[in-house]
Formats: structure tokens, C-alpha cells, sequence
């Protein structure tokens, strides 16, 4: 990759991100499209995110991504939001066009877009967990016209995710069911009359843990997917293709999302399966 006087800069602004495999993936995109564009890690504290945005317009940058904590704190910052950004309240991907800074979310696009030869319109989806990562899912499909949605989480986070289902049932005028991840038979009911199963949840990062109990019976037709990606394979998916289930790790996910960012950056098409052959290698 060649530095000149003509190179744009994107980061990836967050605390912690030292380890982040962005860079990785986006730096190998700007060198197989030979797009003059260098990807590097900034972890900064809270007190000087607004001063980093200002510094997308002054130094010309294509743009940013945002991880943890700074998804929903830098959307003061923007001049607009997309859509999927407004209706889940965080943003991972700031564009600048021409000093006009807009926010987007590209997580829920590039989750869908990581699940082979599958479409959430017209199916039932049901989702454990109401993160972050759970509302840019939820987002989605709704923008993409699912049926009907069972969300399962803690009876501790009741309270919040009602909250906010209920804003976004104001959005968009779509009614999202929220039920406790205790009750077992509520999830079985729900899982039984579902296409698609997602673990939102960070549970399994231990490669020990499941957010489900094993006793439950998937229909044979489910596909089942998980955000995690380390693991590769998590005790949730091993149960799941134990049933004979098809069966997605998060690693697509992170890979679309980023080559969503990329394409709005950019204007060109990541070469995803390039960058997906070094990436299993890397993380397999």
C-alpha cells in the first residue's frame, strides 16, 4: 500500500480497540481495489469525541466507524442519520460527503447479508437479547418487512427493552413481542413457529455457556445464527447443528457490515470473498 499526499484516512474510534480486526479487513480492501485509503485504530476518551468528528471535515477523511462506548454518544456530532441509525438510536459508520457528515448503522445489513440464501421478508425471527446489537437486527428486518418478531430477554431488562420496542413501534407501527429469556416454554413455543434463531446475547464468549437451555427442541427447518465469533464455534451452535440445524457464527457479520461501510465510503464493492478466505484462516 503506497502513503502519498493524496491518501484518505478512516478510523475506528472506541475504548478499548487496540485489537480490532478492522484495520485488517478494510486496509485489505483499499489495497485490492487500489483505493488510495488507510484504516487505523484510535481509542480516545469520551471528553474528546467531538473534537475526532470535527477532525473527519477538517482532514478530509472519508470517515469513521464507532465501536463501544461511542455508538449512541457521537449522533450529537452528525449533521444527519439514515434511517436504520434513527430507528435503533446508534450509529457505527459516519460518511463524509463533502463535510456533511452522516450517520449510519450498517451492523444490521451486513448480519442479514452474512446469512447464505436466506430473506427476512415475510419470515418469523426470534431474537435473544436487547444490546445493541439486538436492536440494529430488530431495526433491520423491520426495514426489510419480516413478519412478526419474539424477543427474549432478561426479566432484569424488561423494563428498558419495553421502552424501547415501544418507541420503535411508534416508528414504524410494528409490534415487536418481548418475553422473559426464563420463560422456557414461552421460548419453545416461539422458537418452534420461527425461521430464523439469533443469540444476540455476549453469552457463549466463554466458550462454555449458552443463553439457551439444551432441552429445547429446534424445527427442522431453523436456521439458527450467533453474533459471537470467538469462539468460532459457540456451545450455542454446536447444540443447534447437533440437531441437524444450519448453523452461522458472527464472523459474516462483521465482514458485511464493514463492506457496507466501505461501499458507502468508497462507492466500491468489497471484495468480501478475498478478505472471508483470510479471515477463517486467521480466526478458524
Amino acid at each position: 500500500m503506497k502513503l502519498d499526499g493524496y491518501t484518505r484516512l478512516v478510523a475506528v474510534v472506541a475504548n478499548p480497540i487496540k485489537h480490532s480486526i478492522s484495520p485488517f479487513i478494510h486496509n485489505s480492501a483499499f489495497e485490492a481495489t487500489t483505493t488510495n485509503g488507510a484504516y487505523v485504530a484510535w481509542e480516545i476518551e469520551a471528553a474528546e469525541l467531538e473534537v475526532t468528528v470535527a477532525n473527519i471535515r477538517r482532514y478530509q477523511m472519508f470517515g469513521i466507524n464507532l465501536s463501544m462506548p461511542y455508538k449512541e454518544q457521537v449522533i450529537p456530532y452528525l449533521d444527519e442519520l439514515s434511517d436504520e441509525a434513527r430507528l435503533i438510536g446508534a450509529v457505527n459508520t459516519v460518511v463524509n460527503e463533502n463535510g456533511n457528515l452522516i450517520g449510519y448503522n450498517t451492523d444490521g445489513k451486513g448480519f442479514f447479508k452474512s446469512l447464505p440464501s436466506f430473506t427476512i421478508t415475510g419470515k418469523k425471527m426470534t431474537l435473544l437479547g436487547g444490546g445493541g446489537a439486538a436492536k440494529s437486527i430488530l431495526a433491520q428486518a423491520i426495514l426489510d418487512g419480516v413478519s412478526q418478531i419474539s424477543i427474549f430477554v432478561r426479566s432484569i431488562s424488561m423494563e428498558k427493552t419495553g421502552t424501547y420496542l415501544d418507541k420503535l413501534q411508534e416508528q414504524t407501527g410494528f409490534k415487536v413481542d418481548l418475553y422473559a429469556l426464563e420463560d422456557v416454554s414461552e421460548l419453545q413455543a416461539r422458537i418452534a413457529e420461527s425461521d430464523l434463531l439469533v443469540n444476540a446475547t455476549s453469552v457463549g464468549m466463554d466458550g462454555q455457556s449458552s443463553p439457551v437451555p439444551v432441552s429445547i427442541v429446534l424445527p427442522e427447518t431453523l436456521l439458527v445464527a450467533d453474533i459471537i465469533y470467538k469462539p468460532f464455534e459457540t456451545p450455542f451452535l454446536k447444540w443447534a447443528r447437533s440437531q441437524g440445524n444450519p448453523a452461522i457464527n458472527g464472523l459474516g457479520m462483521l465482514l458485511y457490515q464493514a463492506a457496507e461501510a466501505f461501499q458507502l465510503w468508497t462507492g466500491k464493492e468489497m471484495p468480501t470473498e478475498e478478505i472471508w478466505q483470510s479471515l477463517t484462516e486467521k480466526y478458524q
